[in-house]
């Protein structure tokens, strides 16, 4: 809980000297040595499953379904100057989708290229931006279904080693709103209790050693695809090649185990409140009722 104190402090006095002296110049750096803080090789493995519900107003015409999730990434950091470095890295990400034959689609699937300019501390960003361009499809790649999704924040204090401010923005060419704010506040109750209230992933989190950590949390995924041919019972929803808008909402606890070295592992579970298939650009969406989810995850830092 020090290194977080440690990790804001230094956010704001970075951003302070960046004000006086202009801006960073950006030199090549030796490699990393063993005092450096911050690790370089990141991997991160998810899987989740949204247990069948129910598609709600539309008359049993969509009937029930379920969702797994399977995320894989792997990025590497390269030091630019001071505390500011350069990630790079690739993700894949799926979805399965199984319950009634309704013509939605059957699993949405993205490749995509990581890259980011961030100011990190203690293996925290504390501000950046990032671009993810790749491929958001369905079966078949077609060729028109590349997108940029891009996110960029700040953090700032409010009250010295207390409160701190995330300011976001979201921006994607097939998403609606195509830019979409984020952000809310940091707030360091304690060394081993804090609020994370930043949307789109919302946590009270609490540490009682180093080795354990405990969050009540919430999640708001939003993630437009190319479909292939979708043909359903709803008249509004027979289109072809069109962008969806998929999106779960969630709430649940979780707790992560972080004494394997260099593993993180964590073990979640709760409500997803709602799942929504947005063919925003028909004017078309079907949402299931809530139903419960597993999570787990392994993350490992080098």
């Amino acid at each position: 809980m020090k290194n977080m104190r440690l990790f804001f402090i230094s956010v704001f006095l970075s951003a302070a000297a960046s004000a006086i002296a202009g801006p960073p110049t950006y030199e090549a750096q030796p490699s990393p040595t063993p005092a450096d803080e911050n690790h370089r090789e990141l991997f991160d493995y998810e899987l989740d499953y949204t247990g069948g519900s129910s598609f709600y107003d539309d008359h049993g015409k969509f009937g029930h379904g379920d969702s797994l999730y399977n995320d894989f990434s792997y990025a590497h950091r390269f030091l630019i100057t001071g505390k500011w470095y350069f990630r790079a890295g690739v993700e894949y990400e799926r979805f399965d989708f199984d319950g009634t034959n309704n013509g939605l689609p059957d699993h949405l699937q993205t490749v995509h290229a990581l890259l980011a300019l961030e100011y990190v501390v203690h293996d925290h960003a504390g501000a950046g931006i990032e671009i993810d361009p790749g491929l958001f499809f369905q079966n078949d790649v077609h060729g028109n279904d590349f997108d940029i999704p891009a996110k960029a924040f700040v953090t700032f204090p409010l009250k010295k080693d207390k409160i701190f401010a995330v300011i976001g923005v979201g921006f994607a060419l097939n998403q609606n709103p195509i830019v979409s704010p984020g952000g809310g506040i940091i707030w360091l109750f304690t060394d081993h209790l804090r609020l994370e209230g930043v949307f789109p992933k919302p946590a009270l989190v609490y540490n009682p050693s180093d080795n354990w950590e405990f969050r009540i949390f919430g999640n708001l995924f939003y993630e437009s695809f190319r479909t292939d041919d979708v043909i359903t019972p709803e008249r509004k929803l027979q289109v072809h090649n069109a962008w969806v808008q998929y999106s779960e909402d969630r709430a649940g606890i979780q707790a992560t185990y972080s004494g394997l070295k260099p593993f993180d592992i964590s073990l979640g579970g709760g409500v997803t409140v709602k799942r929504d298939f947005d063919f925003f650009r028909a004017e078309a969406s079907a949402k299931t009722k809530p139903a419960p989810f597993v999570k787990f995850e392994i993350e490992a830092k080098f």
